[in-house]
């Protein structure tokens, strides 16, 4: 009997969190998988949770929730024998949807059943965990002032990326990518483990989470009236295509800034130093996957 610690996010966006212990026990098979099932209640309560996993020889981690339940739970596992398991349960599902889990509750427990584990890459910025994508600029100013807002929903957040724009200045950055030195002025550095944000949005169309490398999109300054086609390309998954966007590739990247700032770390907002170290960790966690590649392209 394999052991399975289920760890679930009663407030992430399915409106339907009551019924996942009863969808648990009506799903995954008993007669190979003992259940145990943790509440998330508080912050770091996901990474909390996950300890407890890898401290009492669990097989695997389900986390049931949302992009920051999802970080947490991984990032607790990363390195160990216990195994992921994600069912996307929030508003971006970044990994979920880089890693063709379903978005449908059901289907993703009835994958746990197939017990098709496979190793991928994770990254960390400063030693901080990510399994998406991590980023600084425009974006995370933007979520970084959402996120203080007091006030949620899309017409706030809409409030906020205008009055960001208006007011932005795109910085100055220095980047080593393993040793090699570049200078960018840049209205986005993104950092790419997977291909997306969440919702679809390629950031990195080509990012793998099993090649060993970090994509690094950067988006240079841009006119106004270019905006929309830079938004647009990243749901048409060919933002590496714009004259405004280039692409690079290392295992290790060194940045430096001119003042610490606002970034954002798989979707949270957080304040981080002027230099930072971010690297790409081989093989460094264990996914239950459906086994269909990754980045919606079927192998």
């Amino acid at each position: 009997m394999k052991k399975l610690l289920a760890v679930v996010n009663p407030k992430s966006g399915t409106g339907n969190q009551h019924q996942i212990p009863q969808l648990i026990d009506s799903i995954i098979d008993k007669s190979r998988f003992a259940v145990d099932i943790r509440l998330v209640e508080a912050e770091g309560d996901a990474y909390r949770f996950g300890r407890e996993a890898v401290d009492n020889g669990y097989y695997g981690l389900v986390a049931i929730g949302g992009d920051g339940t999802v970080n947490g739970a991984a990032s607790a596992v990363v390195n160990s024998d216990v195994a992921l398991a994600v069912v996307p349960c929030g508003s971006g599902n970044g990994l979920g949807r880089h890693l063709n889990i379903p978005m449908d509750v059901k289907k993703a427990l009835a994958l746990i059943n197939d017990d098709r584990v496979e190793p991928f890459d994770y990254c960390t910025v400063n030693d901080r965990p990510f399994m998406c994508t991590c980023g600084m600029g425009f974006d995370a100013q933007v979520a970084f002032d959402f996120s203080r807002a007091g006030k949620r929903g899309f017409i706030t957040y809409l409030k906020k990326t205008f009055s960001v724009y208006a007011n932005y200045k795109c910085e100055d950055y220095v980047l080593e990518l393993d040793g090699e030195r570049i200078e960018e002025k840049a209205f986005v550095i993104a950092l790419c483990n997977a291909a997306q944000y969440g919702n679809n949005s390629f950031i990195a169309p080509h990012a793998s989470m099993q090649d060993g490398m970090i994509d690094i999109t950067v988006i240079s300054p841009f006119k106004f009236y270019d905006a929309p086609l830079v938004g647009l390309s990243l749901f048409f998954k060919n933002i590496d295509k714009n004259r405004h966007v280039a692409i690079y590739r290392a295992k290790e990247i060194k940045i430096m800034r001119k003042q610490h700032g606002p970034m954002h770390i798989d979707g949270d907002p957080v304040e981080m130093p002027d230099e930072l170290l971010v690297k790409c960790h081989k093989d460094g966690i264990r996914i239950f996957s459906p086994g269909l590649g990754e980045n919606n392209t079927p192998e």
